[in-house]
């Protein structure tokens, strides 16, 4: 039988850190209890925006697909409903990211991509909901609640990560 080695790099063990870390935070908020069901503030957003502005949108990528995916089997959640949610959400905001990281940069901040990503993880979540969960149009009275808070956290968050990103420069 042959062993396999595989060498890490030093881009894997960033990826790793950064990963344990938008982990850590998923899971600490999880701990918490909710306002509003379904809302909550995605601090591991942070870690994602943080990820996004130094390593890029690979790495961010990265990093938010293994914390959705680790998050989801260390909470026993993995292929519930939660999971389908939180994925698609991931999905939906890293496009939205991808989209706008196309675009000239001195457009966006990392306010406005946490607010574009914020947005667009809810409504990847919105349609899973409406699809396959909630089968009905009344899912679309809960966009003014989730768009608020999408609204609020994402700015929130945005401005955490731009204070970070500042004091690292420094």
């Amino acid at each position: 039988m042959a062993i396999i080695h595989f060498q890490a790099s030093e881009e894997d063990h960033r990826t790793a850190k950064l990963t344990a870390f938008a982990i850590g935070l998923h899971l600490i908020e999880s701990a918490f209890p909710s306002p509003i069901p379904g809302v909550k503030p995605g601090l591991a957003n942070i870690v994602i925006l943080y990820v996004l502005a130094r390593y890029g949108i690979k790495t961010a990528a990265w990093v938010s697909l293994l914390r959705v995916f680790a998050s989801s089997l260390l909470l026993g959640q993995f292929l519930s409903p939660t999971f389908l949610l939180s994925l698609s959400g991931a999905i939906m905001s890293l496009l939205a990211l991808m989209l706008a990281n196309r675009l000239p940069k001195q457009h966006f901040s990392v306010i406005s991509l946490s607010i574009l990503a914020a947005f667009a993880h809810i409504g990847g979540q919105l349609i899973v909901v409406r699809l396959l969960l909630i089968p009905h149009a009344s899912v679309s009275y809960l966009i003014p609640i989730f768009g608020l808070a999408a609204l609020f956290f994402g700015v929130i968050n945005g401005w955490i990560t731009a204070k970070l990103l500042l004091a690292e420069q420094q």
